[in-house]
């Protein structure tokens, strides 16, 4: 678990720089929003930043879940890229794309990763390996079915203020790269 307890001290380390910089009213130089280019830091400090305490245990809890599962497949560098590359990949999303469809906004925690490993994990199993070695479904379908089942995935969290198109953005991602076995050290 030595990875996903890392990710989670930098996310507390980040939660406890937030709350120093709240006193003074600049914790938001840690969250995600458009245009990118003011602040391109933000697109990895977004990650393990939260909006609250909860937000921050809710997606620790996630992450004890699936996160050492993935480790037990993957080196630590790979495991910390992924976390990086999959939560900044959801949060540019989510920050452009929502952008686009209401209001401005900005993004902050590690769901959109948490959401990347949960499907890596989906997909990289020997079930699922087995079930699409048998279904011989076509690359675009299996695009396709990976973008359904982000969409099912993401509907079990909605609700006021969650990222969706974040989560969504997270899921898919795990799936592809899972079913590729991306992060499996062979």
């Amino acid at each position: 678990m030595r990875a996903t307890l890392e990710t989670l001290a930098i996310a507390s380390l980040v939660g406890i720089a937030q709350g120093a910089l709240r006193l003074v009213d600049l914790a938001a130089i840690f969250a995600l929003s458009t245009p990118l280019s003011v602040a391109p830091w933000t697109v990895v400090t977004s990650v393990y930043a939260h909006g609250s305490i909860g937000h921050l245990l809710a997606n620790a809890l996630a992450l004890l879940l699936v996160g050492p599962l993935v480790e037990r497949r993957t080196t630590r560098l790979r495991f910390h890229a992924f976390v990086i590359g999959t939560g900044a990949l959801a949060g540019i999303t989510q920050v452009t794309l929502g952008g686009l469809l209401g209001p401005q906004t900005a993004v902050l925690g590690l769901s959109g990763a948490v959401f990347g490993l949960g499907g890596y994990l989906l997909a990289s199993n020997v079930v699922s390996a087995t079930l699409f070695d048998r279904l011989r479904l076509s690359t675009r379908a299996q695009f396709a079915l990976f973008g359904l089942a982000a969409l099912v995935l993401t509907a079990t969290t909605a609700a006021p203020g969650v990222a969706l198109i974040a989560h969504a953005t997270g899921a898919f991602c795990g799936l592809v790269t899972g079913r590729a076995g991306l992060l499996d050290v062979q």
